[in-house]
């Protein structure tokens, strides 16, 4: 069947994407995003314009555009955040026929991208979550006297808050004590979030204690895979914490049981008839040794590139089910990979568990780098890649997350 693939976004994960189209296929496939982004600058696998998609508008406009000049096929349409996701589900009747994609009801996207809605609805499932209280940016006053520091802060509305520019913007805020809550309640109010906060226990322990598994369900909201990996390093800029740096597939140095949680990550998302992609991240709590359920994105996330290196290429999954019906038996991802953004250097200077690192070490020969395709040969790529490890020293260097 002669069809298209058209990601929506120029970032890490419509770079990956893209990677993986074309590692399928021998396809390029189209991008199309508000602005130019590094990740996907100089690359010879893909095709890329820039429109402002963030206006549900143009970006409607633009899909009917793109249609049109690809009459009489199937386009297999990505979203690479929450976003483009929700004006997706929540608009169908306004998108071409030619169009095929796998995203959950509006309802589900609602429960999850909107993390009030996500700890309240799913409370009484069978995952946990840390202790979180939500604050009202509309409210006046609200007494921090009894909390327990350190605590996480985070915006209930994701989408929302990431419309917004404005000094001072952090994805996550870990906050030492009441004085430093009320500053960035207040720096995060005078930016224009009207909506909620979280307020969130941080769970002890290092990077080593966060966890990722990327899912699948199909067409017919059952998952057909499931992955899960340790963190050993996450990203420490401002707008990445929270992105896994360093993640290896099939390790775990906790005493969690991933077999348990496996089973309680599927029953959950085939319970609420997920349909796509999704990210889980979790972190491992020692105090009684369970894993807690952070968020989950309904898409995949900016790391998922390593399930590819598990044989589940993400776009060759799309196409098998959406173009050709084709359903696959439930899989547990057990297989050990390793996937790393940053250099050798790094992995041996900020990695705290000792096992981990060894691991990582190890498996080096045989890293998976989201970023770096062998087929895109492009020396002005290859540079910039180089380029942007060097820039990560710097980066952790004077970072904020500790």
């Amino acid at each position: 069947m002669d069809f298209e693939v058209l990601i929506l976004g120029t970032d890490a994960n419509a770079y990956y994407m893209a990677r993986c189209c074309y590692e399928a296929y021998q396809k390029k496939s189209y991008l199309i995003g508000p602005s130019r982004l590094a990740f996907t600058k100089f690359s010879n696998i893909l095709h890329i314009s820039y429109q402002n998609i963030w206006n549900e508008e143009t970006f409607f406009e633009t899909l009917d555009i793109f249609a049109k000049k690809h009459v009489n096929k199937k386009i297999v349409l990505i979203s690479t955040n929450e976003t483009y996701a929700e004006f997706i589900s929540g608009n169908k009747e306004r998108i071409n026929e030619q169009y095929v994609y796998n995203y959950p009801t509006m309802d589900v996207i609602k429960s999850l991208t909107n993390k009030e809605n996500f700890y309240k609805t799913y409370q009484n499932y069978c995952l946990k979550f840390p202790k979180t209280v939500f604050y009202d940016c509309q409210e006046d006053s609200k007494d921090f006297t009894n909390f327990t520091y350190p605590i996480v802060v985070k915006p209930a509305n994701v989408v929302s808050y990431n419309h917004l520019n404005f000094e001072g913007k952090h994805k996550i805020y870990k906050v030492k004590n009441e004085k430093e809550l009320i500053a960035i309640i207040t720096t995060i109010k005078n930016g224009g979030y009207t909506d909620k906060l979280i307020l969130q226990e941080f769970i002890p322990g290092d990077d080593s204690c966060l966890f990722d598994s990327v899912v699948y369900a199909n067409q017919k909201g059952q998952v057909e895979f499931m992955s899960f990996a340790q963190i050993g390093l996450q990203e420490r800029t401002k707008s990445m914490v929270g992105n896994a740096a360093v993640l290896i597939n099939g390790f775990n140095t906790t005493k969690g049981n991933i077999r348990t949680m496996e089973k309680d990550i599927k029953k959950f998302m085939e319970s609420i008839h997920y349909q796509g992609f999704a990210e889980i991240d979790m972190k491992y709590d020692k105090r009684d040794n369970t894993f807690k359920v952070l968020e989950i994105n309904a898409r995949q996330g900016r790391c998922s590139y390593y399930v590819a290196a598990l044989g589940k290429n993400l776009v060759r999954i799309l196409v098998d089910d959406l173009l050709y019906g084709i359903e696959n038996d439930y899989v547990f991802l057990d297989k050990k990979v390793l996937l790393s953004f940053v250099p050798k250097g790094i992995i041996k200077k900020y990695i705290q568990n000792k096992a981990f690192k060894k691991e990582v070490l190890s498996l080096w020969k045989k890293v998976v780098k989201p970023m770096d395709a062998p087929s895109d040969k492009n020396f002005k790529r290859f540079l910039m890649l180089r380029k942007r490890w060097f820039h990560y020293y710097k980066e952790y260097k004077n970072s904020y997350w500790r």
